[in-house]
C-alpha cells in the first residue's frame, strides 16, 4: 500500500509541476482533449497504462533478479 501512495503522490506531484510550469499549453492540451471522441481517449489511455504496467513489470524484473 505504501508503494501505491507513493506512486499516485509522484504522479501528482509530476502533474503538478507541468501545471506550473507549462500553464498556457496544459490549458490548451486539456481543450483538445476535452474535444477528442471517448474511443480515442479509451484507447490512449488503455495504451498508456499497458506500457507503464509494462515498463514496471520490466523494472520489477531488472531489480529482483540478480
Amino acid at each position: 500500500m505504501t508503494e501505491f501512495l507513493t506512486a499516485l503522490c509522484l504522479a501528482v506531484a509530476i502533474e503538478g509541476i507541468a501545471y506550473a510550469a507549462f500553464p498556457d499549453a496544459m490549458r490548451r492540451t486539456m481543450a483538445k482533449i476535452a474535444l477528442m471522441p471517448s474511443g480515442s481517449l479509451r484507447r490512449i489511455g488503455l495504451g498508456a497504462a499497458i506500457i507503464a504496467i509494462g515498463g514496471l513489470w520490466l523494472l520489477r524484473s531488472a531489480l529482483i533478479t540478480p
